[in-house]
């Protein structure tokens, strides 16, 4: 566990610095005053936590303020952490790894170019791969020249098992063929990265539904997983391309990434607000190590300088 925290730490340093440096006093040893307060809002609204997570903050460090004048900034910190881990109640996505079922577990990883959706399919699969699952990899984000060559160099590199095909092939019909193999191989999971851009918005739902009607004509649950890959750095920006893709899809789940590279990680906590679904994991650095399972526990006490 110790571990994993220090991941976290490490990934949200922007975040942490955003706020801690402007809050030398906050998250010192000697008592908040008004004015430290007033820095702390503006901190928490830089880190991107939105109004209303702020305002609960603001306000029980106040009424805590309020009772005991002498209150630290290591306090005010844990009062912020135990706020926010009251508002991210529910937040954590946990995979079921153990269960065994007759067909392979689809996981559809959807998202717009740039959001890292596609080495983020790869990294989830190292990782299934790493906790003793078999894993095949199809890359159905044909419509992007580079999108099948990255996934191929990832699975290369990762040695991981993967269907593609050439560059502009029909992404359903990449779909439905991995979903064959994985069948007839035995595997417990297939990750399908979709594609991120068409000519209109669209055109890319169309796309994405096509995709689902044709991994149902294998098996009408699937994909048992759609989860959306989010650009942590676009902060609250992102809450409305969740929206969309929620309103056309139905998301089951989250993957915020490149929080390592923002000061915008309390970007995650309003995401979570809006929508209520839940955040399976962060990608937080380069590595294939570097996707981790979201903790509510870990990633509230990283943002607010907190020891594990």
């Amino acid at each position: 566990m110790f571990g994993l925290f220090k991941k976290f730490k490490e990934g949200f340093a922007k975040t942490v610095s955003a706020i801690a440096a402007k809050t030398a006093a906050i998250f010192g040893a000697k008592p908040i005053d008004a004015s430290s307060l007033e820095t702390l809002e503006e901190a928490l609204y830089t880190a991107d936590f939105g109004v209303e997570t702020t305002e609960e903050i603001l306000a029980e460090i106040k009424a805590a303020y309020k009772q005991d004048k002498t209150l630290h900034g290591q306090e005010a910190a844990k009062i912020g952490a135990a706020v926010l881990k009251r508002v991210l109640a529910g937040a954590e996505g946990a995979l079921d790894v153990a269960a065994k079922t007759a067909n392979p577990v689809v996981i559809a990883m959807i998202g717009v170019n740039g959001s890292g959706k596609t080495t983020t399919s790869a990294k989830l699969a190292w990782k299934l791969k790493e906790d003793g699952k078999t894993v095949t990899l199809a890359a159905c984000d044909t419509f992007r020249a580079a999108a099948v060559e990255q996934l191929k160099a990832w699975a290369t590199r990762l040695n991981l098992e993967i269907i593609a095909s050439h560059t502009g092939a029909d992404s359903a019909a990449v779909a439905f063929d991995a979903w064959q193999a994985a069948k007839s191989r035995g595997r417990d999971f297939l990750i399908v990265d979709t594609a991120g851009r068409l000519h209109t918005k669209s055109n890319l739902m169309e796309e994405l539904a096509k995709i689902r009607r044709v991994l149902q004509k294998n098996d009408p649950t699937a994909p048992q997983h759609r989860w959306l890959v989010v650009d942590g750095s676009l902060g609250s920006n992102s809450i409305e391309q969740a929206k969309v893709f929620h309103q056309s899809f139905g998301l089951t789940g989250l993957v915020v990434t490149k929080l390592d590279g923002t000061s915008r990680g309390g970007a995650l906590v309003g995401i979570y607000r809006q929508l209520k679904i839940p955040i399976y994991f962060l990608g937080l650095g380069e590595k294939a190590e570097d996707l981790q399972p979201f903790s509510v526990d870990n990633y509230v006490k990283a943002v607010f300088g907190l020891e594990g």
